[in-house]
């Protein structure tokens, strides 16, 4: 079955019918018309979910924050802020890309934003073309980890835990690899600081500090308030997840027309554009109960589990087991697909170790955010290509990247050993 899903995927069927039609094929081989006994209630949990409503509203969020080109504003302000740094233009696509993933959590719109408003910028001003791709990437991906983030709200899903606390528990670590970008650009300026120019005195002249000191309040403070009031009512408790993404949805309306960016062509495009892709979301979601379903009824489970008995080292050896197969799986399937076929089959194992599971979701979330950066297939890669200049070609976005996924292995090995990373912030707030 897992050969026939891979066959039809390199063959070019989407992701979806590869799951479905491999699962009720096999599934049926396999133990007959059980399978159907079972499937309606299974598909029937997936599209009640009241949990999984939130993430159609935060597509939406993300969307709407990118067609109102409020992440345009904010480079071009924090660029100007920080351009006296050397690689300070960098520095400022990652706090977007912090704010952008916060405030939306959808890569795909970050990261073509990002190309599209700063790629020719940075490499105009002297930039290296593979240091601009890479912070780019880097930066647009971090909204998978920084909540809200729609890989932990389906985490939470797939563990059994509570959103809330997954979106407690990767604060600390999100902000961290976001710490870990910068300081890598701080040392490339040092090391190679003709890579990551700052921006000439000439240039940041033209805009007065005061000037400067407006448009910081003006641009930055609206989308830190939505990100306080989405964020801050989850950890705190105050609302649901769902309840919070509709104000967050909310939110992003009032930002852009607060902008004076919001028309019938913006609203329409953003609610076309979040209808496509929860679609495609909750069709993958749907076509993964068969084939979790036939996987296991043909002894999947017990397959792994024999697997993981062999592995040398214990727990602490599963664990990282579990962790290279995900990195490896990254450089062929998208998280969705990994989040639905691969881990659903280990996690049994933990769950009989005693292991916290919001742990082992917060290293699975900064595992998979490398999924997006690491060649032939990271997603990342595709959507700058898709965006970036002539000049920029796609060796130059992958050797950019490299640095950047070394940096979230360093996360993962962070958050491995010291597990309070993850655990210290949901303890203290009575997750």
């Amino acid at each position: 079955m897992i050969g026939a899903f891979f066959v039809m995927l390199l063959i070019g069927f989407p992701v979806a019918i590869c799951l479905g039609a491999t699962g009720l094929v096999f599934g049926y081989l396999g133990f007959g018309t059980m399978l159907f006994t079972l499937l309606p209630a299974r598909v029937f949990g997936v599209v009640t979910n009241y949990t999984l409503l939130a993430l159609p509203l935060f597509i939406f969020m993300g969307i709407m924050l990118e067609k109102s080109r409020i992440a345009e504003d904010l480079i071009e302000v924090i660029g100007l802020a920080m351009g006296g740094l050397r690689g300070g233009m960098a520095l400022a696509i990652i706090l977007v890309g912090v704010l952008m993933g916060a405030a939306s959590g959808v890569v795909g719109a970050t990261v073509v934003t990002m190309g599209l408003i700063a790629l020719g910028p940075l490499i105009n001003r002297g930039y290296d073309a593979g240091v601009a791709s890479g912070v780019i990437c880097a930066s647009g991906t971090l909204g998978q980890i920084i909540p809200p983030s729609l890989v932990l709200i389906l985490l939470a899903d797939i563990m059994g835990e509570s959103v809330g606390t997954l979106f407690a528990a990767a604060l600390i670590p999100g902000l961290m690899l976001a710490g870990l970008f910068v300081a890598y650009v701080l040392v490339l300026g040092l090391v190679r600081p003709a890579a990551v120019p700052a921006i000439p005195a000439a240039e940041r002249a033209l805009t007065s500090p005061r000037a400067l000191a407006g448009k910081l309040v003006k641009v930055v403070l609206p989308p830190i308030a939505l990100i306080v009031l989405v964020l801050g009512s989850i950890i705190g408790g105050v609302a649901a997840p769902t309840e919070a993404a509709s104000m967050g949805a909310l939110g992003s309306v009032v930002l852009a027309a607060m902008a004076g960016r919001l028309n019938r062509k913006v609203l329409t495009g953003a609610v076309r554009a979040a209808f496509v892709t929860s679609a495609m979301v909750f069709l993958i979601l749907i076509f993964a109960q068969p084939f979790g379903l036939a996987f296991r009824g043909l002894g999947g489970e017990r397959m792994v589990q024999d697997s993981f008995a062999l592995v040398p080292g214990g727990l602490d050896g599963q664990i990282l087991f579990l962790m290279l197969i995900l990195f490896v799986l990254g450089f062929f399937l998208e998280w969705i697909e990994i989040s639905y076929i691969a881990l659903p089959l280990f996690l049994p194992i933990f769950h009989q170790a005693g292991v916290d599971m919001a742990w082992i979701a917060i290293l699975v979330g900064v595992n998979l955010q490398t999924s997006f950066l690491t060649p032939p297939f990271g997603w990342a890669l595709f959507f700058l290509k898709g965006v970036a200049p002539p000049e920029v070609s796609t060796g130059d976005i992958y050797r950019g990247v490299l640095p950047f996924i070394a940096i979230q292995l360093v996360g993962v090995a962070l958050v491995f050993f010291y597990p309070a990373l993850a655990l210290w912030l949901p303890e203290a707030i009575g997750w």
